[in-house]
């Protein structure tokens, strides 16, 4: 298996590593800084570089269906060095730190409205979250207005884990209807934004909310009888 340098370090842009398996469909290292999806979170893009100087553009990275790690996808008729090959990973740092800023500020939405999440999507653009919501009204100014409130806050952001089996007797602390948290290793990472937000999630994100900067809420849509989709923006 992959060691995943992103969960404890979310702010790692590059690693040296070592090819453990190529093939058509991308790269395994036995480590890396390249997130791979999952969570509503897209797997990070950036450069494969072997110590001669070539190098290949990941597109794309994902948990390897057969259980072999992370698959770095490279960009079409591209070469994967071989097994073996000392390279360094390098990850579009620009398009992650958007990537943690936004997953970051979901936790934030999370904490308030109090409804069951059923689905998430997060981009560089802009980012939403499903609420199972019955009879509850949404209101785009009174959220914007209390996110950047928990913005400049400047709470800080951090992690820890617990066992499969504690989670599994809390299950208060999983907001997530639709999708479990990672499970698998025995252990699950909780996020903690002090004193708001307390939740399983693999993701990555920023070390204190004012990393997030201005955000707006853009646009909430009625989804079926009960779900609400709530947007969000950057506000610059």
């Amino acid at each position: 298996m992959t060691i995943e340098i992103f969960r404890e370090d979310a702010y790692a842009k590059t690693c040296t590593a070592k090819v453990v398996d190529a093939d058509d469909r991308g790269i395994i290292l036995d480590r890396t800084v390249f997130y791979s999806e999952g969570g509503g979170q897209p797997g990070d893009t950036g450069k494969i570089i072997a110590a001669d100087g070539l190098a290949v553009t990941v597109v794309g990275a994902y948990n390897d269906e057969d259980g072999r790690g992370v698959l770095h996808v490279l960009a079409e008729g591209q070469s994967a060095p071989p097994a073996g090959t000392t390279v360094g990973a390098h990850i579009d740092w620009e398009r992650r730190y958007k990537h943690m800023r936004m997953h970051s500020c979901l936790h934030l939405l999370c904490s308030l409205i109090n409804g069951g999440v059923t689905g998430s999507s997060i981009s560089v653009e802009k980012s939403r979250l499903d609420f199972d919501l019955q009879n509850a009204s949404l209101d785009k100014e009174i959220l914007t207005e209390g996110l950047n409130k928990l913005v400049e806050g400047n709470y800080p952001l951090c992690s820890s884990w617990i066992t499969e089996q504690e989670i599994a007797a809390k299950k208060d602390l999983v907001r997530t209807m639709s999708v479990k948290p990672p499970l698998g290793s025995g252990q699950v990472r909780l996020v903690h934004v002090e004193g708001i937000d307390l939740q399983p999630c693999g993701g990555t994100h920023v070390r204190t909310t004012r990393e997030i900067g201005r955000i707006r809420v853009s646009k909430i849509e009625n989804k079926g009888k009960h779900n609400r989709r709530v947007n969000i923006v950057f506000a610059e």
